[in-house]
């Protein structure tokens, strides 16, 4: 993705089911966990670079112990820091006192991370200061350890100010107005509430000290889910450790944003990607499971895992974005419908280059879209072996024309390059367009001036800053006859609010191209006539039913759309002819049938408040104010 665009966010929990002894035994270390915690948080360090969280639990840690232990940092190698630190205290151990750091009980009580349940998680800020207060896992700590809680999440909640109010009028004093803070408490409420439960039930017959054991063998954390998120409205994956040892993961009934899972004698293991599971634990992936959405994988103080409902299921719609980009292209399935992808966007391009392949070269940026590149050309190659399979049927070749054609492959070139990272904040705003020329650079002399036409294949376009500052003006130095930017994904219209940096509809370059056509046409008036619809509904429940946004996009074609996009990216100086192309949104779920969230192309937002939310950002943008709408 050229385009720079952030996720939130990543999670994996560890629930170990044996004793440390059992690890110690088998591996040698008593840092089975830890060390099998930091590969999986390594291996999903693509979906958040700005911090990182872990926290532990030790289970039925003595009087005066600490059960619940956390590290976070939001340093440049943020997991590195934090394991680092971990991992610093158990070498110091074995150097300064070997013969305790064989005492697998002393060791465990006192290494301060060392514990039966972990987890981790990896964050993007797409909003807000990146402090180290905005890490998780977000942690509510008791002197009962029932009552204890600690929470990591990759979600947004469309509807945070609802269930703010709805803290207090449960007589909370919520200390900030967040979707992750909001969610700490929910939970946390209706986590006290069972467990006040549970003690009135027990006090007549038990002593106090009974008693807590009790609730922590009998406390349903399906109830607590059940009652804490059935007014949630987002895409979430959510992860809790309870300071008794209880876990969960717990997905939206749309299954908007992914969790897997993994159990065996040994261990439960939850994470965000498969192929983290996998490589982390050496699995088969056929034994790596999706968690139903709606559901939670709860894992008691035992150990004992199981899928309990939570919500009743809705209509699937998995987050499309996770299989073009965000999810990490390992992931077997993944890499099958990112080359699909790629592949069911050759009929536009062979249109585009009137299917002159002698003169065309093929190229992809960045890496990430390399699996998608190469789908496309095996639909170019594809579409060779008919057109020779017909010429030769058809005996139009003479010997040497049939020499050249079964000889003729397309032109693959490595055409872009990303460059380091320059600071482009460091000049003055006169200065910096230019310096952001080259944050790519390019292969030289591989292009036939002024006759070869350059197809460039991009995850997604959002912005297309990038595009019009720096790539199509770099690839405009090489003379070529025509640039061709093909993007995976279709076009990005209405704002993401559940889980992506894309917030503010004005930023979406297919937005401005939709105004731009308004303006050409003399429609620009739709514009008021849009703002005085959703005005009206503002502050009603009739503004989550409809998208009127819409209305305005529905007055144009695909096409359309795309031809003034290329307009908008080519800058005045490129000489070359620029085309973009655009993935159509069928292709896009024949390519990924079992992902089919796409609000962010249609404006078909599976929750009430994903509709509510593109009002209240046009609304904004009208206004012309710059914040995100939920």
């Amino acid at each position: 993705m050229s385009d720079s665009i952030k996720h939130e966010c990543g999670i994996a929990l560890i629930r170990l089911r044996k004793p440390i002894e059992y690890y110690v035994e088998k591996y040698g270390t008593p840092m089975y966990g830890v060390n099998k915690l930091y590969l999986l948080m390594q291996k999903q360090h693509n979906r958040g670079q700005d911090g990182a969280g872990v926290a532990s639990i030790k289970i039925d840690a003595g009087p005066g112990m600490e059960y619940i232990n956390r590290f976070r940092s939001v340093k440049t190698r943020a997991i590195d820091s934090i394991f680092g630190k971990i991992g610093k205290e158990f070498k110091k151990l074995k150097e300064d006192q070997p013969e305790k750091a064989l005492n697998t009980n002393w060791v465990w009580e006192n290494l301060p991370f060392l514990g039966d349940v972990y987890l981790g998680h990896l964050r993007y800020g797409t909003h807000g200061v990146n402090s180290i207060d905005n890490c998780h896992p977000m942690v509510r700590e008791n002197n009962w350890r029932s009552r204890s809680l600690a929470v990591a999440g990759n979600f947004n909640m469309t509807n945070v100010d609802e269930q703010f109010q709805k803290l207090i009028e449960l007589g909370q004093h919520p200390k900030q107005k967040t979707d992750t803070i909001t969610v700490l408490e929910k939970i946390g409420h209706f986590l006290d509430e069972e467990n006040q439960m549970l003690f009135e039930s027990y006090k007549d017959e038990y002593t106090n000290k009974e008693i807590t054991s009790l609730i922590e063998d009998n406390l349903s954390l399906q109830r607590v889910l059940k009652r804490a998120c059935k007014d949630f409205d987002g895409g979430y994956a959510m992860a809790g450790l309870t300071g008794y040892g209880a876990s969960f993961v717990v997905r939206d009934p749309n299954g908007i944003r992914p969790a897997y899972y993994y159990m065996d004698d040994e261990v439960v293991v939850i994470a965000s990607e498969k192929p983290a599971i996998k490589t982390a634990f050496d699995i088969e992936y056929s034994e790596i499971q999706e968690i139903t959405p709606g559901h939670a994988l709860i894992v008691d103080k035992a150990g004992n895992a199981d899928l309990k409902e939570i919500m009743p299921q809705l209509e699937k719609k998995s987050c499309s974005f996770e299989r073009i980009y965000f999810s990490r292209g390992n992931d077997p399935e993944i890499y099958e419908e990112r080359k699909n992808m790629g592949r069911r966007l050759c009929p536009q391009i062979l249109e585009a280059i009137d299917y002159d392949l002698k003169n065309t070269v093929f190229s992809y940026i960045p890496n990430t879209a390399e699996s998608s590149w190469l789908g496309m050309m095996k639909g170019i190659e594809d579409y060779l072996r008919g057109y020779r399979k017909q010429a030769i049927l058809n005996q139009e070749l003479n010997e040497e024309q049939l020499d050249e054609i079964l000889q003729f492959k397309p032109r693959a070139e490595k055409l872009v390059i990303k460059d380091v990272k320059l600071r482009t904040f460091i000049t003055d705003n006169d200065s910096r367009d230019d310096l952001v020329t080259h944050v790519y650079d390019t292969t030289y002399e591989v292009v036939k001036k002024g006759i070869d036409t350059l197809v460039v294949l991009d995850d997604s376009i959002v912005r297309g800053t990038t595009l019009e500052k720096s790539i199509i003006r770099m690839l405009d130095k090489l003379e070529p006859k025509k640039i061709i930017i093909v993007s995976c994904a279709p076009q990005i219209r209405y704002p993401d609010c559940y889980g992506i940096d894309m917030s503010r509809l004005k930023e979406f370059v297919a937005f401005r191209a939709m105004l731009a056509l308004l303006k050409d046409r003399g429609l620009y008036y739709k514009v008021d006539e849009v703002y005085d619809k959703i005005q009206a509904v503002q502050g009603t429940p009739a503004i989550m039913e409809t998208n009127y946004v819409k209305e305005l996009f529905d007055l144009f074609t695909h096409d359309e759309i795309s031809v003034k996009v290329s307009e908008i990216v080519k800058a005045p100086e490129v000489n070359a002819e620029v085309q973009v192309i655009y993935q159509r949104i069928e292709d896009l779920h024949l390519a990924c049938p079992n992902h089919s969230g796409d609000w962010y192309f249609t404006g078909n937002y599976p929750t009430p408040g994903g509709t509510r939310v593109v009002n209240r950002a046009f609304m904004n943008f009208v206004e012309n104010k710059a914040v995100r709408a939920y």
